[in-house]
């Protein structure tokens, strides 16, 4: 299955999330926040099919990742995770590199097939 970068700074929805993925045989890389996530995409040489990432996030957050990691790895897909609207809001004008956003809170069956459609588009 697929190689996915997770980023949140919440470490049982980090233990969560990465369990709800596995559960359909992806390999499930984490990170606790954006500069994190970051220097394991550098690590990887962008080795990922897929990073879902969180928005807001200490240090580096989610928007800042994304335009970061699709400046030096283009052809990784990107998926957003937010419980904030005002995030949500920002995230719209990334509609060229974001994949989608999904809307905390979100069941482990909205989570799979939103990165399961993102991995088939």
């Amino acid at each position: 299955m697929a190689r996915i970068l997770l980023v949140d700074d919440e470490e049982t929805v980090r233990g969560f999330l990465k369990r709800g993925l596995e559960i359909d045989g992806h390999a499930v890389v984490t990170a606790s926040d954006g500069s994190d996530g970051l220097d394991r995409l550098t690590e990887a040489q962008g080795d990922f099919d897929l990073m879902l990432t969180d928005i807001r996030m200490p240090l580096m957050d989610g928007i800042a990742l994304a335009l970061a990691a699709k400046r030096d790895f283009p052809d990784l897909t990107i998926l957003l995770m937010t419980g904030f609207a005002d995030q949500r809001e920002r995230a719209r004008g990334l509609d060229a590199i974001v994949t989608d956003v999904l809307t905390k809170p979100f069941s482990l069956a909205d989570l799979r097939s939103t990165v399961n459609r993102a991995l088939a588009a």
